[in-house]
């Protein structure tokens, strides 16, 4: 993710892929794999000498390289950061694991669920008395990891232009997420948030910050978090009033939830969609995967785009200057694995040679 990130930025990004193949829980034809897109692949056996010594002529002429190994296992491999940056001094290495380069559960095997249940996030997501929800991968890996090292990256190359030195970049996905969670750290310490979850402005607690089922099955997000906008909610529906004044009144909630949960139940989704969506009532459809893209919002300014048949969000943020290029479908592994060896300087033969001995691998277009 923190690659394609930076590949829809502009960055050229070479994904270095192993030589074998392998299982992995989301196999899936290359098109359909979308983080993947925008780069060019080559297959090499760095356990190999000669697939070592590859790797290492491209990160001569890098800027930047991610490596998502446990701590120490590049270094094993032959091409840890003291080895790449006496090579390139310039080089930004950037490291991603779950837990860290140190500490105590630096070589534990781990995933997002693990690294947001130790950084306080897990436990905050979901309802009262029921057990915590894993929000997708989206805060561990995603938001806690992927965007940080990509910033991290982004944030090495200003540096750069001052100092001229390339650095270590150590991003665990486990600190992403508790700076995520920094807002709710701050309140929970003064006592405007609070244990259990659920009982709280943002993690449903408040029936005004909530999903709601309307009378087709389907649901309405509504975040009128604001009173002037809850007002402009209640002027609208013909709520009663009582819960105007008293919106923050804690005592009140269950009979505002009471009547929200009913008043929702009258209409089906897209009429509450063609009644408030764009009024300041703060309220839009829950909409699925399927149906997100074909909203008129999106619709409007691109947010999704078509590659080789796949729909997916469109490269952000937008700039008043530079354009985003439309992104290259994802390629197989090791499809360039030619093309960047001739860039490297290698000799057809000496590829075939190569080929032959299993140190690289060329896929098909």
């Amino acid at each position: 993710m923190a690659a394609m990130l930076l590949a829809d930025m502009g960055a050229t990004v070479i994904r270095v892929d192993r030589v074998e193949s392998t299982a992995e829980a989301f196999s899936v034809e290359p098109r359909f794999d979308v983080v993947l897109r925008n780069r060019r692949s080559i297959a090499l056996d760095v356990r190999k000498p000669s697939g070592l010594n590859l790797l290492l002529k491209l990160i001569d002429t890098s800027d930047a390289l991610i490596e998502g190994f446990r701590p120490g296992v590049a270094e094993r491999l032959g091409f840890g950061p003291e080895v790449c940056m006496a090579r390139n001094p310039r080089l930004i290495y950037g490291r991603m694991t779950g837990f860290g380069q140190t500490g105590p559960l630096a070589q534990t095997a781990g995933h997002d669920l693990n690294y947001i249940a130790l950084s306080g996030a897990l436990s905050a997501i979901g309802r009262p008395g029921q057990r915590p929800v894993p929000p997708l991968n989206l805060v561990g890996d995603y938001g806690g990891g992927a965007l940080f090292l990509a910033f991290g990256i982004a944030c090495a190359l200003v540096e750069r232009g001052r100092s001229g030195l390339g650095q270590v970049i150590d991003t665990a996905m486990i600190e992403g997420a508790a700076l995520l969670m920094a807002p709710f750290f701050g309140w929970f310490a003064s006592g405007a948030w609070s244990e259990p979850r659920g009982g709280n402005l943002l993690d449903g607690g408040a029936p005004f910050y909530d999903t709601y089922e309307t009378a087709d099955g389907l649901f309405v997000a509504f975040g009128a978090i604001e009173n002037k906008f809850f007002r402009s909610f209640a002027e609208a529906t013909g709520l009663n009033p009582k819960f105007i004044a008293g919106q923050n009144d804690r005592l009140l909630w269950p009979e505002l939830r009471q009547a929200l949960t009913a008043l929702f139940k009258s209409k089906s989704r897209a009429e509450w969609c063609a009644f408030l969506e764009g009024t300041e009532a703060c309220l839009t459809g829950v909409l699925n995967l399927a149906e997100a893209p074909n909203h008129a919002h999106h619709r409007d300014r691109g947010s999704f785009i078509e590659l080789n048949g796949v729909t997916q969000p469109s490269p952000a943020p937008r700039f008043s200057r530079s354009v985003s290029t439309k992104p290259a479908p994802p390629s197989v592994s090791g499809a360039e694995t030619h093309a960047i060896l001739r860039e490297l300087g290698l000799e057809p033969t000496q590829i075939k040679e190569l080929e032959a001995a299993g140190v690289i691998r060329c896929g098909s277009t």
